[in-house]
């Protein structure tokens, strides 16, 4: 895969390629990442700041590993993800529902908060997700949305390159599907630089936008407050 598919193609790929890897999606996830992605869901769920019994939408909610530690967190998840795949594979109890995340079946203003873990560079277009998330999002609501990063330190940034590059794709063939995880290292390229990504949440209606790099700066934690 040379070329990254962009519009409806990216959205059909992304859909076919985790309908085939949900069955092993966590034992993935959690082998590559040293089960450090535990430890990034759980801080995300924090930054949130919001009092107990807020409804939190956690979108490309997968098989629920964020519901679930919303849940433990007090909080009252819903899941949306459009693999039907990964929602019948799910591990949790909070409601699920299958959906668009650019055309979310919510009215305005009706959600205390979001969560996104590891997708934003899924999406065919990463404005018009943040626009449509602020439209959700109650005044003074909050979002916090994780992906992964590009360490600063050049040591680092090689060391992650060769493992995320060379490793991970080994992992999945072995355990999953070899397209599917020779095709997520490459889709890092779809993330815009963090500046332009910062700028564009300010435009579409959140404050006091922060990104925060985790576990040296292989990951990055967005968080973001909906204006007034």
């Amino acid at each position: 895969m040379d070329k990254l598919p962009q519009g409806k193609a990216k959205a059909a790929l992304v859909e076919d390629m985790f309908d085939r890897i949900a069955p092993r999606y966590d034992l993935v996830n959690r082998l590559m990442t040293f089960r450090l992605d535990v430890r990034w869901r759980r801080k995300t769920v924090r930054a949130l700041s919001l009092p107990k019994g807020s409804k939190i939408l956690d979108l490309a909610c997968g098989t629920g590993d964020m519901c679930n530690d919303l849940l433990a967190a007090g909080l009252s998840p819903i899941g949306v993800d459009f693999s039907q795949g990964m929602l019948g594979a799910s591990r949790t109890l909070a409601p699920l529902v299958r959906a668009d995340v650019l055309c979310l079946p919510l009215s305005e203003s009706s959600i205390d908060g979001v969560t996104c873990g590891f997708a934003l560079r899924n999406f065919t277009n990463l404005d018009s997700f943040f626009q449509e998330i602020s439209r959700v999002v109650k005044p003074a609501g909050r979002i916090a949305l994780l992906d992964v990063a590009q360490p600063k330190s050049r040591i680092l940034r090689t060391g992650h390159t060769l493992y995320f590059g060379k490793i991970v794709p080994l992992i999945g063939s072995a355990l999953s599907d070899k397209s599917a995880y020779r095709y997520l290292p490459k889709s890092v390229s779809y993330l815009p630089p963090p500046d332009d990504m910062m700028q564009s949440l300010k435009d579409s209606g959140f404050r006091d936008a922060k990104r925060q790099l985790l576990s040296g700066g292989i990951t990055q934690m967005i968080t973001a407050t909906r204006d007034l």
